[in-house]
């Protein structure tokens, strides 16, 4: 029951940070509430259409009012008072941390292979902010410097790690939330980044560098001297 609470609060705290996004693109109110609509359950949507389930929020329509009722309050309340930027960061890392369990948990209980279940676990807790980018004309967060699938993926593969080991659910399932919050909110607090792809450049050595400058200047003094 906590986790499903859990999930409900996540499903808000995404939905804001769909709503961060339309705010930025100066979006009306139907564009917002397509961008939190997405940002919250897409991740979820392809994932159950991806192993053959129904898709959650058909069976359960409160996810829909849940992101409808964020949107019109945030609409509204965004006009009069600033929101606490940094807290959303940290609400979105347990969003992160829940959908990432949720989704294991679910290729977990029909059978799936422990790689797929992982990637289940990565894909409900990114897919969302990856869709939100795109449509925002963004570089999806997930494909930058930051660490936020690596902090899902580590957190999937920990759940899998301690029920393979006989732990307790419960204890498997706050194990994993807590590892995947501290990864994320420790590169947030001392941001932590991961490497940048950088393609190889030679360098020229100075010698052949001085040549070309030289000649360089030498061609021009002599187009000036022409003049």
């Amino acid at each position: 029951m906590t986790l499903q609470y859990l999930d409900f609060l996540g499903t808000v705290v995404f939905a804001i940070t769909g709503l961060l996004a339309a705010r930025r693109k100066h979006l009306d109110l139907f564009g917002a509430i397509v961008i939190a609509m997405v940002t919250a359950i897409g991740g979820g949507t392809l994932r159950d259409l991806i192993i053959g389930e129904p898709v959650f929020w058909t069976q359960n329509d409160i996810y829909i009012y849940i992101v409808v009722c964020t949107t019109l309050a945030f609409f509204f309340l965004a006009r009069f008072r600033r929101l606490p930027v940094k807290l959303l960061l940290f609400l979105d890392a347990l969003g992160l941390a829940v959908f990432t369990v949720i989704g294991t948990q679910k290729a977990m209980e029909l059978g799936f292979s422990d790689p797929i279940a992982i990637m289940t676990g990565v894909m409900t807790g990114v897919v969302g902010g990856m869709i939100r980018d795109v449509l925002v004309d963004e570089i999806p967060l997930v494909l930058r410097k930051e660490i936020y699938a690596t902090a899902s993926f580590i957190g999937a593969s920990v759940l899998l790690l301690l029920l393979h080991n006989d732990v307790s659910q419960e204890l498997a399932i706050f194990v994993s939330i807590l590892i995947t919050i501290i990864m994320r909110v420790s590169a947030i607090v001392y941001k932590i980044e991961l490497p940048v792809f950088i393609s190889y450049k030679a360098n020229l050595p100075p010698i052949r560098q001085n040549k070309r400058r030289s000649k360089k200047f030498d061609d021009e003094s002599s187009a000036n001297s022409e003049k």
